[in-house]
């Protein structure tokens, strides 16, 4: 790290957390250096970053897709390669400091894994690493000197507001949840609902996938299964809230009594920001900046989980282990993918996680390679059920 400036690898460029990732990055150019820069087909968006930040290493997914992004870079010194090998690869380059895993999905796991074990900084934004293989990752990070540092919003409050704080102190993790576009909305509506419908979310500007998870509430369950292995409290030991303003992204509850809580307004930058900046050091900005007194009703709700049944269905799932969540997590990629083109309506991807899930044989201490057994196969049989 020359000049201790940090470099960084960013799987998932083009997405909204790599986009707000590399507004950062030039927000601080004395501190940040973006070395690797990584998408899977949004060639354009990529060959524009590219030659804005003029990264040492390029990566497109999509192999049918390298001939332009090399062909596009060619008069700059970047190094442009192709294909999930070459992610992997390239995480344990040793120039790089930190990886910011934003990839969507299973996709972002095996590179996550390679990080781990080149003992690398991770920023960790894409929440399926855990879901799917929490177990396993764990223990990973015992036996590396990797640090893991979280990205979602709702995870950096957490660990903001047990800084100095005694695991044993804990009493519960507060998780709070917009309630997605959906919130409102009578149950019996939700059958007709389109991927147009549901993509207006009220608070966050999100890629589509994890729109359509906040619709259906997947995504707080993601992030419950996530915060079981992140804080090593157990499932039933985390409560959803629902909290409309997201001004409040989490809360822990002590044995005393108290409560924590972490404010600030729903933008990806302030978490992406603070986790680039840990160990120890936030990094000063003059924007995001919010005033109390145009907040002055925060509320809290319950979850409706007659509507929105898969919380319970995450909840059951972590509490099985194994490979069930890896069984989860692939049904519902292949059943949001195919709600997002209209193939199926709202209420069919809770439908088809769920046959899935009782599909699928539950392997208990699972290896990674029982992971991607588990994987293909719920993504085989969710495809049969469209």
């Amino acid at each position: 790290m020359e000049n201790n400036i940090r470099n960084i690898a960013i799987l998932g460029s083009t997405g909204s957390i790599g986009r707000q990732t590399l507004d950062i990055i030039a927000e601080y150019p004395q501190r940040f250096k973006a070395h690797l820069l990584v998408a899977n087909t949004s060639s354009e968006l990529l060959i524009k970053q590219a030659r804005r930040f003029v990264p040492r290493q390029v990566i497109i997914g999509e192999p049918t897709l390298y001939a332009t992004v090399r062909d596009a870079l060619a008069d700059l010194p970047i190094e442009v390669l192709s294909g999930a090998a070459a992610i992997v690869q390239a995480v344990t380059d040793p120039e790089v400091d930190t990886v910011v895993t934003a990839m969507v999905g299973y996709s972002g796991l095996e590179p996550t894994i390679a990080a781990i074990g080149a003992g690398k900084r991770i920023a960790l934004a894409n929440k399926e690493t855990l879901v799917v293989a929490g177990e396993l990752i764990n223990r990973l990070l015992q036996d590396s000197n990797t640090v893991l540092y979280p990205v979602d919003s709702e995870h950096g409050a957490f660990y903001q507001c047990l800084v100095g704080e005694r695991h044993e102190d804990i009493e519960k993790l507060i998780l709070t949840a917009s309630g997605g576009p959906f919130r409102t909305t009578p149950i019996q509506e939700l059958a007709g609902k389109r991927a147009s419908d549901a993509l207006k979310h009220p608070n966050w500007s999100m890629g589509a996938k994890i729109t359509i998870d906040s619709a259906t509430m997947m995504n707080k369950g993601f992030e419950m299964i996530e915060a079981k292995w992140l804080y090593g409290v157990s499932e039933d030991r985390i409560e959803i809230v629902v909290h409309p303003q997201s001004i409040v992204h989490s809360m822990v509850e002590f044995c005393d009594g108290s409560v924590k809580a972490q404010l600030g307004l729903p933008d990806m930058h302030l978490p992406i920001r603070y986790a680039l900046g840990l160990p120890g050091n936030r990094l000063t900005t003059p924007s995001y900046k919010m005033s109390l007194s145009d907040y002055a009703h925060l509320t809290f709700e319950k979850p409706d989980t007659e509507k929105f049944p898969l919380l319970d269905t995450a909840y059951r799932a972590t509490r099985a282990g194994g490979t069930m969540p890896c069984a989860m997590n692939a049904a519902n990629e292949i059943a949001v993918a195919a709600f997002l083109r209209d193939a199926i309506g709202f209420n069919d991807i809770h439908r088809i996680i769920e046959e899935t899930m009782g599909r699928m044989p539950n392997v208990l201490n699972p290896t990674y390679e029982d992971y991607v057994q588990c994987n293909n196969e719920a993504r085989a049989y969710a495809m049969s059920l469209i």
